[in-house]
């Protein structure tokens, strides 16, 4: 049989920069195939021209062995291809049923039918695990729940060719393993599966191939039975892997961060706060897992100033900053990784020199008086992205032309330019690669060893044990438990994450 997917000698250019250069993929029916590569490899470009968001300048793509032309993603969805992407296509204002259908709705004497579409969400949130309230107001939603509604979305058009761009990126470890599953449910209904992403264990769990690009050409292709992680690295990058060095031990100072008592409501539910009370010190790093929706990313509004707390008080560096704004938290010593590079971590429309300076654009080096020193704010970003390694194609370029993965390199990279005393690292090496990861997880620690403080909030638990001195468990919007990094383990915290309190180690 033909493929289900092929893509035959794809090119992409931007100007100068040759994004995809002459691709060749093939995805059969029924397989699951991922296709991996460094930040800035083509994976996305490759990925939105397979889905008709745009022309290639060369080649050919091909469904069931016929040659087609993807005018749109409209072009695409009707011929039975999906994608869900890294920043997802969802209306916050609207329910998750309302979501689920838009432009699909199921009619009764050319009305909507309310009751069959939400009947229709619930049976298929029910027949792929995929657990959600078919009507919760979207915008109130953590992430990794979002996704779930971009899933139903694909179930709900009878998708044959579904393509998931990091889709891991949003999701806890029970979260992925139930995201595995619908991706072995749909390959065993001989839908087929194209899986981007950067972790290596997860390509090896659930992928049958592998193709892997490299400076926008396919390095290499591997079965994924036949493979170690080893061979896909060095493919990846042209290198074999760097084992990482042991943490050096550290004895943590005063208290920077203090945190006491802080509650977080919502009308009608449950505190998605409720009373929680920590303290990061200098020297440490304090991180926080739990399963998305658990109260983590209320818990970091409040503490950045970017919505105010209904109880308890904030201290940077025993200064009140409570019910101080953002730009207070930022004068306080506060530095902001956040879970949302692109609507909360940057602004798409602005260009990458003004995306570095951003929060810090009033004070020198980059003003004199009420003038902006643009040389200063240019040379500044270059500076930046040649230490980041920022695939970048000039400091004047919008910020939403990179790639997500160099998206967040900027961020980090803006965020620990200043030697800010605390730092909140909201889920910092989602969606990049291998050597990215390595490279923020680094900083960290070099953080670490400078004497700040740093509160990592992270969905990966092999990132919270190997960088967290501490490890604050949340759970219904309190913290459920406290551990030594000496003390925890995987399996121990997934107990912990259930809700689990007398887990053992």
């Amino acid at each position: 049989m033909p493929p289900a997917l092929e893509a035959r000698g794809i090119v992409r250019r931007y100007g100068t920069l040759l994004a995809n250069d002459r691709i060749d993929l093939a995805v059969a029916e029924g397989e699951i195939h991922a296709v991996m590569g460094e930040n800035g490899a083509g994976k996305s470009t490759l990925m939105s021209i397979l889905f008709g968001m745009q022309p290639p300048d060369a080649g050919e793509i091909r469904l069931d062995g016929r040659s087609v032309r993807l005018h749109s993603p409209a072009d695409a969805i009707a011929r039975g291809l999906f994608m869900v992407h890294q920043a997802f296509r969802l209306f916050a204002h609207l329910t998750v049923w309302e979501n689920v259908v838009y432009g699909q709705e199921p009619r009764r004497l050319l009305l909507l039918d309310r009751r069959a579409a939400r009947a229709r969400v619930a049976t298929l949130a029910a027949r792929y695990g995929l657990s959600v309230d078919p009507d919760a107001r979207l915008g109130l939603l953590p992430v990794g729940v979002r996704q779930r509604v971009e899933i139903l979305k694909a179930l709900h058009r009878r998708v044959r060719i579904l393509i998931l761009d990091e889709p891991t990126a949003v999701l806890t470890p029970p979260e992925r393993e139930g995201l595995f599953a619908v991706m072995r449910r749909l390959a065993s209904e001989r839908c087929s599966v194209l899986f981007v992403t950067h972790k290596l264990d997860e390509v090896l769990a659930v992928a049958d191939r592998v193709t892997v690009l490299r400076d926008g050409r396919v390095a290499a292709r591997f079965a994924t039975a036949a493979t170690t992680p080893a061979a896909i690295v060095e493919a990846m990058t042209g290198r074999a892997p760097v084992p990482r060095p042991p943490r050096a031990a550290l004895a943590a100072g005063r208290v920077l961060l203090d945190v006491r008592a802080l509650t977080v409501r919502a009308p009608g539910r449950p505190r998605l706060v409720d009373e929680v009370s920590f303290t990061v010190r200098a020297g440490e790093i304090v991180g926080i897992a739990g399963v998305a929706g658990n109260g983590q990313e209320a818990l970091v509004a409040a503490l950045v100033g970017l919505r105010p707390p209904d109880g308890g008080r904030v201290l940077l560096d025993r200064r009140d900053v409570t019910a101080a704004d953002v730009a207070t938290h930022r004068d306080a010593g506060l530095a902001y990784i956040p879970e949302d590079r692109a609507a909360v971590g940057s602004a798409a429309a602005a260009s990458i020199a003004d995306n570095m300076a951003m929060g810090f654009h009033r004070a020198a080096p980059f003003a004199r008086g009420i003038w902006q020193d643009r040389a200063a704010v240019r040379a500044a970003a270059a500076a930046l992205i040649a230490r980041h390694g920022i695939r970048a194609g000039g400091v004047d370029r919008p910020a939403g032309a990179l790639s997500g993965g160099n998206l967040q390199k900027l961020v980090v990279a803006r965020e620990l330019a200043h030697g800010a005393a605390v730092l909140i690292a909201e889920q910092p090496t989602r969606g990049v690669d291998l050597g990215a990861i390595e490279s923020i997880h680094a900083l960290l620690a070099a953080e670490r060893a400078a004497g700040r403080a740093v509160l990592l909030v992270s969905a990966e638990l092999s990132e919270i044990l190997a960088l967290s001195d501490r490890i604050l468990v949340m759970f219904e919007g309190r913290v459920l438990a406290e551990l030594a990094a000496g003390t925890a383990d995987a399996q121990h915290l997934g107990r912990l994450l259930a809700g689990q309190r007398d887990a053992a180690a």
